[in-house]
């Protein structure tokens, strides 16, 4: 048996290390390390409340929309304070448009470029993939930004700028929508669809989200050339790899619901393992015992939680805490989302072959068809000369969390207030889901299971079915540790 450590990784945001035990050709062992500690929690304590809508989103600069909305709800609650129809609808736009330019930027340009690298260059469909998806020379490369920027002007639209806005308040959103803007607002979200269309899918976003089966996606990709798209020559790549054999985890995945509506989500909030139930976000706790971090040896609820850094700590060999539900690790991401939601294709996916690297990218693509509609019919709901937002008094003795649904999984925030002050702020990110240690009972995060059994060739130092795995999940590594 060998021991590597692979790290830093490029095209991943944020630090990551790992730590992984090599036998007879494949990872028998993993432990993830995020290197990189923040304390954006203790930069949040005694502030006053309402200063978290400007520190939160600095977080992180691409998915900043996403803490401002968890930061939103946490104070909202807090405040007892709901969003007007209009200020909900366009909280919803705002937050989906970063999550789908992250969905976007993240296969194009994280994803797909390291079927490019040279190790895949005696395979049939190498010279194409090169071509198109090489890293900064690729075809895809110049398309893909301009795209992903037309998309973007909707959020200047509605939140002023991006990243870091202010325009998300507990009470709704600070810009009115004219109905020229609304006019303007759907001829962007046209430009988008249409590039899918034409480039990402080769078909309609609404063919794509009614494939409803494997057998159903394997007669779509019959019916089609692997150049016909982007989707398609994914999908022939991935059968040519097999990535559906790699990167299995727990199969255990959590929604806290995505985009509100109607008195629900979207996306439905709830846990699958083994079929869809509620879920009991009272039963979230996060475990130190292999985190550089100071606290009590049993896992707590995050709402009592501290964050208290610890170099020294035996065991431990990250920053990153780790979060369980009920005591058991779970999954989240698209591939989670879809999954809760009940989508018949991530169902039946998942039934043939679990959670994988295959499963996450398909989830991933098929959220750009089935958000994208959803904002079309969003941006027709806004009713000029409505109200977007209502105010509210911020109590001196207060608890609030706000649950929202980032790019890359479920984001929690965790407030509590005394003397007019922010006494404890716990974030719990999608990433320190993802990537968390082992627990105390040594049962390993979703991350390192879903390394265990990943090829390793001879001499690799940076194995390259390590790196789909990894990348396979989007990590958001300064989103991980605060």
């Amino acid at each position: 048996m060998s021991r590597i450590v692979v790290g830093p990784f490029n095209r991943v945001e944020g630090d990551l290390e790992l730590r992984l035990d090599i036998e007879a050709g494949q990872v028998r062992e993993a432990w993830v390390n995020v290197p990189l500690y923040r304390g954006f929690e203790q930069i949040l304590a005694g502030k006053v409340p309402m200063d978290a809508l400007a520190i939160t989103p600095r977080i992180c600069g691409i998915c900043s929309v996403a803490q401002s909305a968890a930061a939103a709800g946490a104070l909202a609650d807090a405040q007892d304070i709901a969003m007007p129809p209009n200020g909900a609808v366009a909280a919803n736009l705002i937050l989906a448009a970063e999550n789908l330019a992250d969905h976007f930027t993240h296969f194009y340009l994280f994803f797909m470029p390291d079927f490019a690298r040279p190790i895949y260059a005696d395979a049939p469909w190498y010279p194409t993939i090169s071509d198109r998806f090489q890293a900064m020379a690729g075809s895809a490369a110049r398309e893909v930004l301009a795209a992903r920027t037309g998309l973007l002007h909707l959020t200047g639209l509605l939140a002023g700028k991006w990243p870091h806005t202010l325009a998300i308040q507990p009470g709704g959103t600070t810009c009115a929508v004219a109905a020229h803007e609304r006019a303007h607002l759907s001829a962007i979200l046209a430009g988008f669809r249409l590039y899918l269309e034409t480039k990402t899918f080769g078909d309609r976003l609404e063919a794509i989200a009614a494939i409803d089966s494997m057998d159903e996606l394997r007669a779509w990709m019959a019916a089609r050339p692997p150049h016909a798209s982007d989707f398609a020559m994914f999908l022939h790549l991935a059968d040519h790899l097999c990535l559906e054999r790699l990167g299995r985890a727990t199969d255990r995945f959590m929604s806290y619901g995505a985009y509100r509506q109607d008195g629900g989500h979207l996306f439905a909030a709830g846990v699958w393992d083994g079929g869809v139930g509620d879920l009991a976000v009272e039963a979230i706790t996060e475990d130190i015992s292999h985190a550089w971090m100071s606290g009590t040896a049993e896992p707590i609820h995050p709402r009592n939680g501290v964050t208290l850094p610890d170099a020294e700590r035996p065991q431990a060999y990250t920053w990153c805490k780790a979060p369980r539900l009920g005591g058991k690790v779970v999954e989240v991401g698209a591939l989670a989302r879809q999954m809760v939601d009940g989508h018949p294709l991530i169902q039946d996916l998942v039934a043939h072959s679990g959670g994988n690297v295959r499963n996450r990218v398909i989830a991933r693509l098929l959220e750009l068809a089935r958000v994208l509609i959803a904002m079309e019919h969003w941006v027709r709901a806004i009713r000029p000369g409505a109200p977007f937002c209502h105010s509210g008094a911020m109590p001196d003795e207060a608890e609030g969390v706000g649950l929202v649904e980032a790019a890359r999984g479920g984001l929690g925030h965790w407030l509590r207030i005394q003397d007019g002050r922010i006494l404890t702020y716990q974030i719990v990110a999608p990433t320190t889901w993802n990537f968390s240690p082992r627990d105390r009972n040594g049962v390993p995060g979703a991350l390192e299971q879903a390394l265990v059994g990943a090829p390793v060739r001879p001499g690799e130092r940076s194995p390259i079915a390590v790196q789909h795995i990894v990348r396979s999940f989007d990590p958001c590594m300064v989103c991980t540790v605060h």
